[in-house]
């Protein structure tokens, strides 16, 4: 990868975009650094050493470089972006017209992302206000800015202007991401997710740190937490380069003078066809019951619904089930979507081409489904050691008593860390490609 930025730096050309992202992506986090008006946060809204589950707020903190913890112009970050884009990509498969969208080529692309902005400006709109009344039950607001005192603002014109603050934050984001893909390296939305997490690194390096300093089954923990940190990237790496090639031959046809086909080539099926997204949304829908909790705040020992909300602790072996079941539901759901054999098959046969010793058609159809079922099992699988590692960490190291509170081994953030970097080496090579770079080809 470094040998890949190192060559594109040499090009005049790549190195304007390089420096045009870097530039973008600078003032994105200082915007994640900016207060809102009328707030009054002092400390993190979320503690990472706080036990308890892993609430939906913990999630926004992480998808958000922090910004949200603090209540930043920033603080919704991608996060309305990337829901908008789940949403409009599951409502392709259910809406027709958006089908038909999508089947319309470049100018089909350009309306759903048009939709899909309109859609996340919507989602931000409803997270902020959400945020908003969030902040008010928590008394952060204030009318003190800067030593002057506001005392004119109402409750409800304090939340009209933190909440349009928070949405045009939030679409300012999704402008700069696009003049990343306009003008810089591309994947501009991926970038600022990938520099908001690696933004926490510092902290946690520092915590780290502390423990460390401490000596004794702390100095076997730290360093048993490094050594795992770099194996888990590099199974990550092995994973989601891993893939399943069916070759498939064409056949020769006549057109006119020239004779085409005939030759041989493959379909890639990737072990990993769905990314991270199993494990965002199986998050996602197990850190509902804690986050209902937070705001009702349900008394320890109190009732049935403590217990309840118990069995969603990171450290409850219910979660852990759960968390492993949801992973490999939303693996084959959204494969599902994603993948159709009977349009690939059909995609073949209009091409002459066949799968050697397989017959076109339906028979194509169920080798490619059957071959997709194992891939996604193991894929899911996969997916879920990473997930359920950080997770059986913790508990071993409390187990030792070197209970790490702050420490977050998060399998989510490195399948993300990892991905943004291969897909933007992957976006250098293919333009360095394309200006035919020797140094590249070396």
């Amino acid at each position: 990868m470094f040998k890949t930025f190192i060559n594109a730096w040499k090009v005049p050309d790549l190195r304007k975009k390089i420096l045009y992202t870097a530039l973008i992506l600078l003032v994105f986090r200082i915007g994640a650094a900016i207060p809102v008006p009328f707030l009054n946060i002092t400390g993190a809204l979320v503690d990472p050493t706080a036990g308890g589950g892993a609430t939906f707020m913990n999630y926004l903190v992480m998808m958000t470089g922090d910004a949200f913890n603090y209540g930043t112009i920033f603080a919704m970050s991608v996060t309305p972006y990337i829901n908008a884009s789940i949403i409009i990509e599951l409502l392709t498969v259910a809406i027709p017209a958006l089908e038909n969208l999508a089947k319309e080529g470049e100018e089909g692309r350009k309306k759903i992302s048009r939709i899909t902005r309109y859609t996340a400006v919507g989602l931000a709109l409803l997270q902020s206000v959400a945020y908003f009344i969030y902040l008010k039950s928590k008394n952060y607001l204030t009318t003190d800015i800067n030593g002057s005192q506001f005392t004119g603002f109402s409750l409800w014109m304090q939340g009209i202007v933190v909440v349009a603050i928070l949405t045009a934050g939030s679409a300012l984001v999704i402008w700069l991401g696009d003049r990343i893909d306009e003008r810089g390296i591309g994947n501009g939305i991926s970038m600022m997710l990938f520099v908001g997490i690696v933004s926490r690194i510092p902290t946690m390096v520092t915590t780290l740190y502390q423990y460390f300093d401490r000596g004794g089954i702390y100095y076997a923990a730290v360093s048993i937490f490094v050594v795992c940190m770099f194996l888990l990237i590099a199974f990550i790496l092995r994973k989601d380069n891993a893939e399943k090639r069916i070759p498939v031959q064409y056949a020769k046809r006549v057109v006119g003078r020239k004779m085409y086909g005939g030759q041989n080539s493959h379909i890639p099926l990737k072990v990993n066809m769905t990314g991270v997204l199993p494990i965002i949304f199986a998050s996602s829908i197990l850190s509902l019951p804690p986050t209902i909790n937070l705001f009702i705040g349900a008394e320890e020992g109190n009732g049935w619904y403590d217990h309840f909300f118990k069995f969603f602790n990171s450290d409850s072996w219910v979660y852990g089930i759960l968390y492993f079941l949801l992973i490999i539901f939303f693996d084959y759901f959204y494969a599902a979507i994603q993948y159709n054999p009977v349009e690939m098959a059909n995609n073949l046969r209009k091409n002459s081409g066949a799968i050697p010793g397989i017959r076109p058609g339906k028979p194509t159809a169920d080798y490619l489904q059957k071959i997709m079922n194992k891939l996604i099992l193991l894929g899911a699988l996969l997916l879920s050691v990473v997930a359920l590692f950080p997770i059986v960490y913790s508990q071993i190291s409390k187990a030792v008593g070197a209970d790490m509170a702050g420490v977050s081994l998060g399998g989510t953030s490195i399948i993300i860390l990892v991905g943004v970097a291969l897909e933007t080496q992957r976006q250098l090579e293919s333009q360095l490609m394309m200006r035919h770079y020797k140094g590249f080809l070396d």
